[in-house]
């Protein structure tokens, strides 16, 4: 569950739309998203993600609810397959997050049936203070 005095997590429309500028030089990019059910706003802020990634044309379905383990720190991961390869979309995106003191962890699991070149967003609970 979201910590009872923290607001849900949510994208703004200004963040959406320098989101948007940033991925738009990574076209036909495969995506996924996950989230847990664990988390009040995990949801909803899954679908800010997915908002996103449909605007600009990536390849992505409809976030799928999982319990996984997630950025421990904020609950929110960019995960991928294949060590030491980060695609370059998933860079941009983190780097662009950051701009918003948002923290995306990055997290390879090999064993996970990810294609190569793509990524997952893993929206999970954020760590409580």
């Amino acid at each position: 569950m979201t910590p009872v005095n923290s607001a849900p997590r949510k994208l703004t429309t200004h963040q959406k739309a320098v989101l948007i500028q940033v991925l738009l030089t990574f076209p036909d990019q495969q995506v996924g998203i996950c989230h847990t059910s664990s988390a009040d706003d995990a949801s909803a802020y899954a679908r800010d993600f997915l908002a996103i990634f449909k605007a600009i044309g990536w390849r992505v379905a409809d976030p799928e609810a999982r319990e996984i383990l997630a950025g421990k720190s904020s609950g929110l991961a960019l995960v991928f397959s294949e060590a030491g390869s980060l695609p370059p979309a998933a860079e941009a995106l983190r780097d662009a997050l950051r701009i918003y003191e948002i923290d995306a962890e990055t997290l390879c699991d090999p064993a996970s049936k990810i294609p190569a070149g793509s990524f997952v967003v893993a929206v999970s609970s954020p760590a409580q203070e």
